[in-house]
């Protein structure tokens, strides 16, 4: 694997060997066949199923456990313990004291570098293992984890083990007879919280930068795909982590997740969400109203005030009631997380939220070329991407014979089994996500938009949707502003530079854009005019481990990977010492 390893070039070489990026991928049909198949049984068992507190295994306090589901079938994998506010309770204790009196921030920063050397060695040596778990729980294709996605987690942990003993202070002059530095020191316990779209590598994301700078971690994983990053846990002894310094908790969002961002020892909040409580669906509980003493039990209620609730039931008797709590996305979720790190310990945030990138394309494009770069943008990992080039702008003048080439190309794509050599397309991640997307489809459908293809499930198994592609989109759709994370893909038209910046900027949405031009005037002044996070010239997706991410506007705050990510565990201390008789100053 190079040095680096570039998502979007990366996708186009997975079956058909040496070529060039900007090729096109070879044709295909639609076939229900691939669909009805009898599903392929994974080769690898689920053999860690607790979480993972002050380095071992262990059962929920509560004893209770969740199941998580093989999206292709909507079966059971496996049985997970579910953590709630008692085992994050427990995390937390073992990560402050791994902190405040471990060895982890105490040994060198080449100790810590060789440890995620050695723990990128044992992911990598375990690749097929790790990939296998992770298409199971999530159905992206097998191709995809294996050799892109867990290759990429293997990089970003081998970059950041690099920078563990770089991370340094100044000496800063100043007026008058003083030494004065800068301590660049680690912010103490980090709570993490990932997504389902992309789990390890979300995972590495998180702890890569953290235990470089020194910091230990609580993370949560999402409820819907636990198995990867408690497969990973597994590997941590023998790396070498110390006890307590990585904890992961599997659980729901109003548990476990409330109880991590109002928890009094955390220091610091990481998230990159995609729906907080219960995605993209409904979470029921129960809330006892006696029992709220807790800033954490507090905590749902506050959530309960902030977004939609619709009572169920109401004992007056028992001062118990059952709440169904309906959550639109993941930029209210980091609202209400912004509210809740307040109300503790006014501890630091970092998030990653939605997206409804811009992929514009200009009259000068060349069309092959941004057709195929197009349809990867949006449709790859079934179009749950936070950055998927959801707003597809193509200027009038080209905009027919981008139409007819982009529908072509999404009749070919291969739908099916993601353990099936071929695939490029697996199911959605549950039904919640695929009756969403549905409803999507039929908005569009019924707000004016033109179907040109897909709009139906794949299949009569699994949650397969055919990709779908709408022309004759308006500015005002809800397909053209909502964040749909799936594959639905909204064309566009538009007739010069000026009209295209202020639609494309009239999100409230700012995690990147595509902008394909041959000119690099054109594509300049577009770079520089977009207000987003990430703008891709001729490609889209080309992830790196040193390329920072992050959104403007409503897509959140801060930056991860490459040098930026480190600030979020970092704080910076100034010392201040006089100087008797300085030879210089």
């Amino acid at each position: 694997m190079a040095a680096r390893v570039f998502l979007s070039r990366s996708v186009h070489l997975l079956s058909k060997g040496k070529r060039s990026h900007l090729g096109r991928i070879a044709a295909y049909k639609y076939s229900t066949a691939a669909a009805l198949e009898e599903p392929i049984k994974p080769t690898v068992n689920v053999d860690h199923t607790k979480l993972f507190i002050n380095g071992q295994f262990v059962d929920s306090a509560s004893g209770k456990t969740f199941p998580t589901l093989d999206p292709r079938t909507g079966e059971v994998i496996a049985h997970i313990a579910e953590g709630d506010a008692e085992d994050i309770n427990r995390a937390v204790a073992a990560a402050r004291k791994a902190f405040d009196e471990g060895p982890w921030p105490r040994m060198t920063a080449y100790e810590r570098s060789k440890i995620l050397l050695r723990l990128a060695d044992l992911i990598e040596k375990h690749n097929d293992q790790i990939a296998t778990l992770e298409t199971w729980d999530t159905g992206k294709p097998y191709a995809q984890a294996a050799k892109i996605e867990v290759p990429m987690v293997v990089r970003l942990l081998r970059y950041y083990a690099g920078w563990a003993d770089k991370i340094h202070g100044m000496t800063i002059p100043a007026d008058g007879p003083y030494h004065v530095q800068t301590l660049h020191e680690p912010i103490g316990v980090a709570g993490q919280i990932i997504p389902w779209n992309f789990p390890l590598l979300m995972f590495s994301w998180k702890i890569g930068p953290a235990l470089a700078c020194g910091n230990t971690i609580v993370l949560k994983t999402a409820e819907q795909t636990p198995l990867s990053a408690l497969y990973v846990a597994n590997l941590l002894q023998e790396a070498g982590l110390p006890e307590g310094v990585l904890n992961i908790i599997s659980g729901f969002g109003a548990t476990a997740g409330a109880s991590l961002c109002s928890h009094m020892d955390v220091d610091k909040l990481m998230l990159a969400l995609l729906s907080f409580l219960a995605n993209s669906g409904l979470y029921y509980g129960i809330i006892e109203l006696e029992a709220l003493e807790s800033l954490a039990s507090r905590a749902i209620l506050y959530i309960c005030k902030l977004i939609p609730v619709y009572c169920t039931g109401l004992d007056t008797d028992s001062l118990m009631f059952r709440q169904q709590l309906a959550f639109t996305g993941s930029t209210e979720t980091g609202k209400t997380i912004l509210e809740l790190a307040a109300e503790s310990n006014l501890k630091p945030v970092t998030l990653e939220l939605g997206g409804k990138s811009p992929f514009i394309v200009c009259e000068d494009a060349d069309i092959d070329t941004a057709v195929e770069q197009a349809h990867f943008a949006l449709f790859f990992n079934q179009g749950q991407c936070c950055c998927a080039g959801s707003r597809t702008y193509v200027h009038e003048k080209v905009y027919d014979e981008f139409l007819e080439k982009a529908k072509a190309r999404a009749l070919k794509r291969v739908v099916g089994d993601p353990f099936k050599s071929g695939t490029e397309q697996g199911p959605q991640i549950d039904s919640k996500q695929f009756d969403k997307i549905m409803k999507y489809i039929r908005s569009g459908v019924d707000s004016g938009a033109t179907l040109e293809t897909g709009g139906e499930q794949f299949g009569k198994k699994g949650y397969y949707i055919k990709p779908t592609v709408f022309s004759n989109v308006k500015d005002d759709m809800l397909i053209a502003q909502d964040e749909i994370f799936g594959p639905v893909q909204s064309i566009l038209k538009f007739k010069d530079l000026d009209e295209v910046v202020r639609r494309a900027n009239s999100s409230r949405y700012g995690l990147a854009a595509g902008v394909f031009s041959q000119n690099i005037d054109t594509a300049n002044t577009l770079a520089r005019a977009l207000r987003v996070g990430t703008v891709w010239i001729n490609c889209f997706d080309t992830f790196d481990a040193t390329i920072p991410f992050g959104g403007y506007k409503m897509s959140g705050q801060g930056r991860e990977k490459g040098e930026y990510g480190l600030r979020n565990y970092l704080q910076v201390k100034a010392v201040v010492t006089p100087l008797k008789n300085p030879a210089w100053l």
